[in-house]
């Protein structure tokens, strides 16, 4: 007997993008450098087949293309990010014509196919201007985001009802100041726990500014990637170990975001470690009366940790690590390609979170995703018959339909990703997309994968 997977009419089917990854650069388009365009500039070897960030996916010039197959595949809702360095090419100052004209001509262009835009003003892309003079480790850019966020809800806010003010405002933080797989490839603790700290009051600012505005009557949220910590047991210590890495990768932008202030546990580590933050008198107040309104989240795979086994040397650099080991799980499902596990309750779990712990929050899923390599080894008659990724998002989305089922409030699906895109330093090595783009060409494919999601969403659900 088939079991129905019903989701409500107004449920948003969507997938989500961000600018570094699809527009590329174009011949006097006006934009700025950023992070990525220098270090590529400085260290191409660091990126997989030393392809980098110029061309992409080629969305500045094929964007008209790209919305029409958008709509093909039933996407009611699509996520796209603003890169701050092409509408204000130095950081600050100077807006660039050419780049507001083509979000707003982008913009249109979903609406009149009746795809309502989720517009996120960071993912990743510092302008090099602004890093050069310390980037978020500077109080200085917490201003100059502000004032670029103003500058993007005046000139777009009569169309977009959906902002997000950072996507995964982890990533840069463990990337570029604890782990050294982002610029500007810094291995400080002190300066990690000040990036994050600003990027949370900048979060805070823009989401002030927002409601301040006239005529506003939309949402402003964040989008967070949420890894439930798992204990390998329930041993005190191994139950301690998943409370930290909890502490550390979630719940330090969760809750200053939803619940407008710190667990005092992790003040009390930062405390112990000194490094605490450098902070303003009126942050605290700031981020307690500046909560955010959505929550977007993505999930991809969980956290396995257990308690350490070596105690750290003390001379070494502080990370989180210090706190807990990772346990690898005999038997778990992964994802060979990309060497990530695949735990499909792991959304659920997030979720229910939500729902309990912070006030159930307007949320949706904003990314999930398969990436797998060498996807032409599954073409038949033209079409990348991507199954796996079929019964990925299917499986996780049976765990979406339980928790909405159970009261959360949970209001659509997003899928990582669109199209093929530029992965950071992966470049092109994993792919991710309802639509194939080869690369030397740009063609576009849709995939078995787009055929499919546009049925689910066109019946709002699905049968099993």
């Amino acid at each position: 007997m088939a079991v129905k997977y019903q989701f409500p009419q107004d449920f948003w089917w969507g997938s989500a993008t961000s600018a570094t990854q699809i527009e590329g650069t174009g011949e006097d388009d006006g934009k700025g450098r950023s992070i990525w365009d220098h270090w590529y500039g400085t260290e191409p070897n660091r990126f997989y087949q030393n392809i980098g960030p110029g061309v992409t996916s080629d969305f500045l010039n094929k964007y008209k293309e790209d919305v029409r197959l958008i709509r093909d595949i039933g996407h009611n809702t699509f996520r796209i990010s603003f890169s701050w360095s092409r509408l204000i090419p130095g950081g600050t100052g100077e807006v660039n014509q050419k780049a507001v004209d083509f979000y707003d001509d982008l913009i249109d262009e979903l609406l009149n196919h009746g795809i309502e835009p989720f517009v996120n003003l960071y993912h990743f892309d510092m302008p090099m201007a602004l890093q050069e003079k310390g980037g978020w480790e500077a109080r200085e850019t917490v201003d100059a985001y502000e004032a670029y966020a103003k500058t993007a809800f005046k000139l777009f806010g009569d169309k977009v009802s959906k902002w997000f003010t950072f996507n995964e405002p982890i990533v840069p933080v463990e990337g570029g100041y604890l782990y050294d797989f982002h610029y500007p490839n810094k291995v400080d603790a002190k300066a990690a726990v000040q990036v994050a700290y600003n990027t949370a009051v900048a979060s805070a600012k823009a989401v002030k500014a927002f409601h301040e505005m006239d005529g506003t009557d939309g949402k402003i949220g964040i989008i967070l990637n949420l890894t439930p910590s798992y204990p390998r047991s329930r041993n005190p210590a191994d139950l301690k170990a998943s409370e930290a890495a909890d502490l550390f990768f979630n719940r330090s932008f969760l809750d200053p975001s939803v619940l407008g202030s710190y667990p005092e546990k992790l003040k009390e580590i930062v405390k112990l470690h000194g490094l605490a933050p450098t902070a303003e008198p009126d942050d605290e107040t700031l981020l307690r009366e500046n909560t955010v309104d959505i929550l977007g989240v993505n999930y991809y795979q969980p956290r396995r940790v257990k308690a350490k086994e070596h105690v750290p040397n003390p001379d070494g650099p502080f990370l989180p690590e210090w706190y807990f080991d990772a346990y690898v799980m005999p038997g778990r499902k992964m994802n060979e390609y990309r060497g990530w596990e695949i735990y499909e309750k792991g959304i659920y779990d997030i979720l229910i979170n939500l729902k309990e712990n912070y006030g159930n929050i307007e949320s949706f899923i904003s990314e999930n995703g398969m990436g797998v390599q060498n996807e032409e080894r599954f073409i038949e008659n033209g079409e990348i018959q991507d199954d796996y990724r079929i019964d990925f998002v299917k499986e996780h989305l049976k765990w979406v339909h339980r928790a909405h089922q159970e009261g959360a409030n949970v209001r659509g699906y997003h899928m990582w990703t669109t199209m093929d895109n530029w992965s950071w330093s992966n470049a092109y090595k994993n792919r991710y997309g309802f639509i194939s783009v080869d690369i030397e060409t740009q063609k576009r494919t849709i995939k078995k994968s787009g055929r499919w999601i546009k049925a689910v969403s066109e019946a709002h659900g699905f049968d099993e």
